[in-house]
């Protein structure tokens, strides 16, 4: 029989299917936080029930982290209930937590991947959203809620219905310029921040091969926003190569054994999908969203579309522009910003920042931008300096922050003032997303940086490197 990647990764996990209705699904790794998992252990103590299997769970605290001066107290009283919830539940439970101030510190979906609990074939769930981004190793990882946390904790499966599945191919080259942040907002621009409700993705063809680890965990991150339930890479030697010898990826005979079964997970031939999409890498340019969901995007040299041309409700689309302090037909080159934030489980990582340095180097910061530049974990913090992008960030008139989710989503004191117009690399541009009344530019790191040095909306491509 014939199977896609997903069906031979989800059919192996199953452990019960209930007729009509879902199907249990065994946890191989599940992560956590200290947003969702304190409720989650609240339920579980309620009903006398224990942590079945803790050496699979994982914990770090990302969210209300702040990114500067971690050294000392948290002020706000919420974070630092969440934040000593977190500490206290994993060492009643035993289970690992790279608390504030750790080094293998960072946001979840960062340090999953860069200590090697992130692996092929696996089943992995946290109660964040974008846990599809671990999708970009050939596992199957999607965000659940608080009761599933807690269900999760005490039976390590959990009660799912299958997914329908798409495929999502495309081939071709990119264009100078164009990143994987741009591949997944162009995606998303033609299916809507809906257009893959019900399903879960996989990406196939030329871009995605050529992409490195970094970009698929990019793409697989983002598939949250086309209403997906995840997304899905097959692995392959570059997948193995960034594994091998990481801190929880299986070693000697294990790593053998392990290599037998991964180089199994691929889509047979004559795989059946539900839906199949197909683009052309030539077709992108470097992307930017103009309105308050992540479909609401256009290449960066576009001018914002009319509402007659576009499917959906106009009432709603003007609403959006309205926020946003836009107009139809507005170019989107060239409108001033305020904020610059490059971070977020999206682009938080090593290459996100070797991207920034490219443009940013040998210019200055604008004098009207604030810019936040936060890594996504100590590891890339460490790699910043190590490299020498430290040195090209300060000389450049930027500053560098401290690990966590910072500006993404405003859970700390990263946020961006009530009509500040933002260029993030972030995944959700919100009404009140990165702070209340703040408006948000979802874009790549290229496009970030141009935009940090000029103060406006930039095309990378007309900034060479100096």
């Amino acid at each position: 029989m014939s199977n896609t990647l997903f069906d031979k990764v989800w059919d192996s996990h199953v452990i019960r299917k209930i007729k009509n209705g879902p199907e249990v699904l065994f946890i191989d790794r599940h992560l956590i936080h200290e947003v969702t998992s304190p409720v989650a252990f609240l339920g579980l103590k309620s009903r006398n029930n224990s942590v079945l299997f803790p050496e699979r769970t994982f914990a770090t605290a990302d969210h209300n982290t702040p990114t500067i001066n971690q050294h000392l107290p948290v002020k706000d009283a919420l974070s630092v209930n969440q934040l000593k919830a977190l500490e206290d539940n994993s060492a009643q439970w035993g289970i690992i937590h790279w608390g504030l101030g750790h080094q293998k510190n960072g946001i979840v979906h960062v340090v999953g991947p860069e200590n090697g609990i992130t692996l092929p074939g696996a089943t992995i769930v946290c109660g964040d959203s974008h846990t599809s981004t671990h999708g970009a190793f050939g596992a199957i990882a999607f965000g659940i809620g608080t009761s599933e946390v807690e269900m999760v904790l005490s039976s390590q499966c959990i009660m799912q219905p299958k997914p329908k599945k798409m495929r999502i191919t495309i081939n071709g080259k990119l264009g100078e310029g164009v990143t994987p942040k741009d591949v997944a907002l162009y995606i998303i621009s033609q299916l809507s921040a809906s257009g893959a409700t019900g399903y879960f993705i996989e990406y196939a063809g030329d871009i995605f091969r050529d992409m490195s680890m970094e970009g698929r965990m990019t793409v697989c991150n983002l598939s949250i926003e086309m209403g997906a339930r995840g997304g899905i890479i097959a692995p392959d030697e570059k997948t193995f190569n960034y594994v091998k010898g990481r801190l929880y990826a299986p070693k000697g005979e294990a790593w053998i054994k392990a290599m037998t079964y991964w180089n199994t997970l691929f889509t047979d031939a004559d795989a059946v999908f539900d839906k199949e999409i197909s683009f052309n890498g030539f077709d992108i340019e470097p992307m930017i969203t103009y309105g308050t969901n992540p479909g609401m995007g256009t290449g960066i040299t576009n001018h914002i579309p009319k509402a007659e041309t576009l499917k959906g409700g106009v009432d709603s689309y003007k609403k959006s522009l309205s926020y946003m302090g836009f107009a139809e037909g507005d170019a989107m080159i060239g409108k001033k910003v305020d904020y610059v934030f490059i971070g977020s489980c999206t682009n938080g990582r090593i290459e996100d920042f070797r991207a920034f340095a490219s443009i940013v180097k040998g210019r200055k910061k604008a004098a009207n931008i604030t810019a936040w530049l936060v890594p996504g974990s100590h590891v890339v913090e460490a790699e910043i300096k190590s490299e020498g992008l430290l040195k090209i960030f300060n000389e450049a008139g930027f500053e560098l922050r401290q690990p966590g989710c910072s500006a993404c989503l405003a859970m700390n004191d990263d946020k961006v003032p009530a009509g500040k117009l933002a260029v993030s690399t972030s995944n959700r541009n919100f009404e009140g997303r990165q702070g209340p009344g703040s408006r948000t530019l979802l874009a790549s790191p290229l496009v970030a940086a141009a935009t940090a040095v000029t103060g406006f909306v930039t095309d990378p491509r007309t900034l060479k490197a100096l």
